[in-house]
């Protein structure tokens, strides 16, 4: 149904979360899988373990997304492995929970960085291995156009992401490459748990969330299939919200 048989995926931050969802489901409909990590290279393990037992091929790549000499040499690696790269997945996220009086320039710079600077340099580098039909996905937050306490770092730095990827739609549309955004609602993942009033956020957004459940990462992982295929042709510059419903309660 999508047509993705031995397509080259890359995801960056594919260790664990909605990365590895992600991961996942791109290798159980047929693409070959780079899982880039940086710190968590035993949840990378498990994630290609997981692949490769259902019969698909994951390549691990470490490199620090917002550091330019890693990403050039996680392409080169790419480049020799496989010589294509048909989806690109930018999912590596970070970030300082501060209030505002308490943030620093680090701060600041650190999540810009990885939340959007990163997707910049990734498609720089990335792009003389894509071609007509590839697929840019970036991963954001519904904190991007809402105000989220101790959120202003990854808020603003998601916002930006939201207007790249809306930029580079127009820019590399005539080049036949599809981009867009998922906005994500509170998923219980690993980054969430620094958050220090997690159990309010899930409690709250599940009283607020229509369809009565919480968003999971293997949501998220079908609206990615979905925008990575054919079928999501004519898709671009959009942010496609996977929240249940919990965004249209104001």
């Amino acid at each position: 149904m999508f047509d993705l048989q031995g397509k080259v995926a890359l995801v960056t931050g594919g260790s664990r979360g909605i990365g590895r969802a992600i991961a996942i489901r791109l290798a159980e409909n047929g693409v070959q899988v780079v899982v880039n990590y940086v710190r968590h290279k035993r949840d990378a393990e498990e994630t290609a373990s997981v692949i490769e037992k259902q019969g698909g091929r994951c390549l691990l790549v470490k490199a620090n997304v917002a550091e330019e000499a890693d990403v050039e040499a996680m392409f080169g690696v790419i480049a020799k492995e496989f010589g294509v790269v048909d989806i690109l997945v930018s999912n590596a996220a970070s970030g300082v929970l501060k209030p505002v009086m308490e943030l620093t320039q680090r701060h600041w710079d650190w999540a810009m960085d990885i939340n959007a600077r990163a997707l910049l340099t990734l498609v720089q580098k990335g792009f003389p291995l894509m071609s007509r039909g590839s697929r840019v996905l970036a991963v954001s937050s519904l904190g991007a156009t809402r105000a989220i306490e101790n959120y202003t770092t990854v808020g603003a730095s998601k916002a930006a992401l939201e207007s790249l990827v809306r930029h580079l739609a127009v820019e590399f549309g005539p080049e036949g490459i599809n981009v867009n955004t998922i906005s994500a609602g509170a998923v219980d993942t690993d980054a969430l748990k620094k958050f220090p009033n997690r159990d309010e956020i899930l409690e709250t957004a599940l009283q607020r969330t229509p369809l009565g459940r919480l968003t999971t990462p293997d949501d998220v992982a079908d609206v990615a299939l979905f925008l990575c295929s054919h079928l999501a042709a004519m898709i671009q510059g959009q942010v496609v919200t996977v929240d249940g419903g919990y965004a249209i309660r104001g």
